[in-house]
């Protein structure tokens, strides 16, 4: 009698739990993808456009992301192209929202646009759901004084998971080709953003556009470009008000790549995690990163996207955890 009791007992919180899990599926924003204008992905989180995925720019011959927000939140990066007399507006295209690229792969300068990063097809269609969406593409690196000959080839798993401050955006990259070529070493090599003007961490008054009001800060409590400048840590996130609300973007490292990433952090408004620029941030001899023909060398980073009410701030090293769960091993 006691274990039909105890049995009855178990399966009705069983139930219980099930039900609640169904609801709290059922309650995550649906992400969705649109993408009836050629070259492009419009991503939304709850009915909500988040960013918009470029793959085809007849001025930047590189893939990125553009006009980047939490939910119901102000724009977190830059206005692309920058708007005159409200944003600062060097680097128009080298720095157009969010993007991954490098300075020098077997002598070609991608992050510059001296050489073209071309979307060669997508591996999987862009699609959407409670909570989370996915997306999949392939891009070729072409030879700065050939863009007939390809240099590399790059295989790219967009995610992005839906979380009660934002969204979180797993960016996974692996690189191979039919014969050697190598990541050389400077400061512009790896994955960067730029961030709205209004909250870049830069107090002059930049050409009659007031100072920011933002903070570069990172895993090891460095602050802003002369401390994080330089330096490893698990994630660097730059944040500051706009329109009453805390908004704020963080990269974060995957523990897995060859590597720890060193911080390239200005506090006129970029952000960006590079791991192959040793010489470039004075922490040893000049690196070249070789990847022999056959072999696949892969960067995990996630992007989290966030907002919240003026004052407050995410617990970053909770999300960094939530990040490590979500990308896995």
């Amino acid at each position: 009698m006691r274990i039909t009791k105890l049995f009855a007992v178990l399966m009705c919180l069983s139930l219980a739990c099930f039900a609640t899990c169904t609801v709290c599926r059922a309650e995550q924003p649906k992400v969705d993808f649109d993408t009836a204008n050629s070259g492009q992905i419009a991503i939304s989180v709850g009915g909500q456009q988040v960013a918009l995925y470029v793959y085809e720019d007849s001025e930047i011959t590189r893939p990125y992301f553009a006009h980047l927000r939490a939910p119901g939140a102000p724009q977190v990066t830059r206005n692309h192209p920058p708007i005159v007399g409200k944003d600062r507006s060097d680097h128009g295209t080298f720095h157009p929202g969010l993007w991954m690229s490098f300075g020098d792969i077997s002598g070609s300068d991608y992050w510059r646009l001296a050489a073209p990063t071309i979307h060669d097809s997508m591996l999987e269609a862009p699609h959407g759901g409670a909570g989370k969406g996915t997306f999949a593409v392939h891009n070729h690196y072409q030879d700065q004084k050939d863009v007939s000959k390809t240099v590399c080839e790059e295989d790219v798993r967009f995610t992005i998971l839906a979380r009660p401050a934002g969204y979180l955006l797993l960016w996974d990259s692996t690189f191979y080709g039919p014969q050697e070529f190598y990541f050389g070493d400077q400061e512009e090599m790896g994955i960067g953003f730029r961030v709205a003007t209004p909250i870049r961490a830069e107090t002059d008054a930049e050409g009659g556009i007031p100072e920011g009001n933002g903070t570069i800060l990172d895993s090891e409590g460095r602050k802003n470009g002369k401390e994080v400048w330089g330096n490893s840590a698990d994630w660097c996130d730059y944040s500051g008000t706009l329109d009453g609300k805390h908004v704020g973007m963080t990269i974060f490292c995957h523990p897995k790549n060859f590597r720890p990433s060193w911080f390239h952090a200005r506090d006129y408004g970029l952000l960006e995690a590079n791991p192959f620029g040793r010489e470039a941030f004075g922490k040893g001899e000049k690196s070249m990163v070789p990847v022999k023909a056959g072999e696949r060398f892969r960067l995990r980073y996630g992007v989290f996207v966030h907002s919240s009410s003026e004052g407050k701030a995410p617990d970053l090293s909770a999300a960094y955890k939530d990040y490590l769960e979500a990308a896995g091993k």
